[in-house]
């Protein structure tokens, strides 16, 4: 008997035998580096240990590594990827139709805002005002911002309020308790009902921006008028980061001028403070930290400090939070040069360990110099801020101050974003993927730059506090005249600073338009003043070098012959301590 035929042959088996087969292997995963995690931020970072210990903050070594070990673990960053990924969500009523203007985040973000806070990120240098205290407050937030950028803005705004509540004293005695305590509390309920808080801020309007004296938001009193007193305040707010905060310092037109206040979430009567989100901004960068459009329809708000002395007031918080965009900047650049750094150690191509190929050198290198330099002046800074709480009356600490904090972050901020672009590109392709932590560095890197000023408003800054305090260049060189006769290359730059602005006294039409060319030598000059009394030769040399001799605009990977890069990568390196 003849069995029929398939109309397509033997095909049948075929199909049956491979059916039957095991899955075909098409490649062996090798030749990736590893995921840089459980590893402790603080132990292998030997620039930053160097930098804390040298500026007064040695005594909280353990606490530090503790941190460090903390937000180096593969929990840690975890929490970062999710906080990022899974974004705020809005909500404007309740389901029964309630208004509620609810911000809801992940978990995550929850996470590691109680890891901050319970870390006294936003409190140490109030509560515990030892010498180094904001060193060591400055290192621990260097070291969380590594995880997660976002986070760190409420963080930030609690700790930066202290000052600008300190003016008021019947405002100081009801808040400042609960906004220092080490705790978190993200229930949704009125501040009376809370030990912990968290203070945000409210200052720019869309007619204004920068310019906050063309705010038009009003400001009335309930009864009488002055500071600690009620007031009812109608208008906008164009950016106010993290709406979920428990009180707001924000500017509005009282009688008397542009005035400071404190605006609750809640009532004291437990009912909700009319202030109505309009939305949350769609950013590209900063995402897991919701900032939001609000409206003002006769919110509740205390006067902080005098009558028409708003912009005083709010800027005793934002000089804080200028200085906390120096370190957040430092700290991507510096979880840049480590997953750089990372990946060329644990990758080869053409034969070679990247690390290991003279031109790879060379960029990374040059990479782990931007942070040694942002590191120095953010932390010389940290150090003016201890010595100038410790002595009222240190003038030179409190003007270095004056124009480090707009210089410092004018530079840090601004060189952050190509800095972040240029470590991506040593992880090729792998750099732009978003399950990598180079793409949402990347992202994040101009933030700081815009935001608490952009780089316009900051070199405008340094020329109001020359023209105002003449003092201050001659204290920023008295600052840098220690290493006079280190470094011919820094001698002749500092000389060529004191010319240019010599030439521009008599020609002040023009200072404005090369303000950013000042606060840029203002800055490297410093900078390389700094590491050499630092004292590692291999990192003051190539860096002077590099910035100030006769290279002039460059890109990273440029560096000079004749420089000790092995010296300078060893103190890149996160795998080792």
């Amino acid at each position: 008997m003849n069995t029929p035929t398939s109309p397509h042959g033997d095909l049948s088996l075929e199909h049956d035998a491979l059916a039957s087969a095991p899955l075909a292997s098409t490649h062996e995963v090798f030749n990736q580096a590893p995921v840089l995690q459980d590893y402790n931020a603080w132990d292998t970072d030997t620039a930053l240990r160097d930098a804390v210990q040298r500026h007064g903050g040695g005594w909280a070594q353990e606490r530090l590594s503790a941190h460090g070990a903390r937000t180096g673990s593969a929990e840690v960053i975890e929490w970062g990827f999710l906080a990022n990924e899974f974004k705020p969500q809005f909500h404007s009523h309740d389901r029964q139709g309630y208004r509620v203007d609810l911000v809801r985040y992940h978990e995550s973000y929850h996470r590691l805002m109680r890891l901050g806070l319970e870390a006294g990120l936003h409190s140490a240098p109030w509560t515990d005002p030892r010498p180094g205290a904001h060193v060591v407050r400055a290192g621990m937030c260097y070291l969380q911002a590594q995880a997660e950028a976002g986070h760190g803005c409420p963080l930030t705004m609690t700790f930066a309020a202290v000052p600008s509540l300190k003016l008021t004293p019947s405002i100081a005695e009801q808040w400042l308790p609960k906004v220092l305590n080490n705790a978190y509390d993200p229930r949704n309920v009125p501040h009376t009902e809370k030990q912990a808080l968290t203070i945000g801020m409210g200052m720019t309007e869309k007619q204004g921006g920068s310019d906050v004296r063309a705010n038009t938001t009003t400001a009335v009193p309930l009864a009488a008028s002055g500071p600690g007193e009620a007031y009812e305040l109608v208008g906008h707010k164009w950016f106010t980061s993290a709406p979920m905060c428990d009180g707001f310092l924000v500017l509005g037109q009282s009688a008397g001028g542009l005035s400071c206040f404190l605006v609750p979430r809640w009532r004291p009567d437990g009912s909700k403070n009319p202030i109505q989100v309009q939305r949350l901004k769609n950013k590209m960068g900063n995402v897991s930290n919701a900032s939001s459009e609000i409206e003002m329809r006769g919110a509740l708000g205390w006067m902080v400090g005098e009558e028409g002395r708003g912009v005083p007031a709010i800027i005793e918080m934002v000089a804080m939070t200028r200085f906390d965009c120096m370190i957040g900047s430092a700290a991507g650049q510096r979880q840049a040069v480590a997953q750089a750094v990372h990946h060329a150690a644990g990758r080869s191509a053409f034969g070679r360990t990247l690390i290991d190929q003279p031109l790879m050198r060379n960029v990374l290198a040059d990479l782990q110099l931007e942070v040694e330099g942002s590191l120095a002046i953010a932390m010389r800074m940290a150090e003016a801020l201890d010595k100038s709480a410790a002595e009222p009356d240190n003038q030179h600490e409190k003007l270095l101050l004056r124009l480090g904090l707009p210089a410092g972050k004018y530079w840090i901020c601004k060189r952050t974003p190509f800095h972040a672009y240029e470590a991506m590109e040593c992880l090729g392709g792998n750099g732009v993927t978003e399950d990598f932590i180079m793409a949402r560095l990347y992202r994040e890197a101009p933030i700081n730059a815009i935001w608490e000023g952009s780089g316009n408003v900051q070199a405008l800054d340094m020329l109001r506090a020359l023209a105002k305090t003449p003092a201050v260049l001659e204290t920023w060189f008295t600052e840098m005249a220690d290493t006079a006769g280190a470094s011919k290359t820094l001698d002749h730059a500092v000389s060529g600073l004191k010319q240019a602005f010599g030439s521009l006294q008599n020609a002040p039409g023009d200072i404005e338009y090369r303000a950013r060319h000042l606060v840029d030598q203002l800055s490297l000059t410093m900078q390389g003043s700094l590491l050499i009394r630092a004292g590692n030769e291999a990192v003051a040399e190539a860096f002077i070098a590099s910035r100030l001799g006769s290279q002039g605009d460059r890109n990273y990977g440029t560096l000079p012959t004749g420089l000790d890069i092995a010296a300078i990568l060893e103190r890149a390196d996160p795998r080792t301590p």
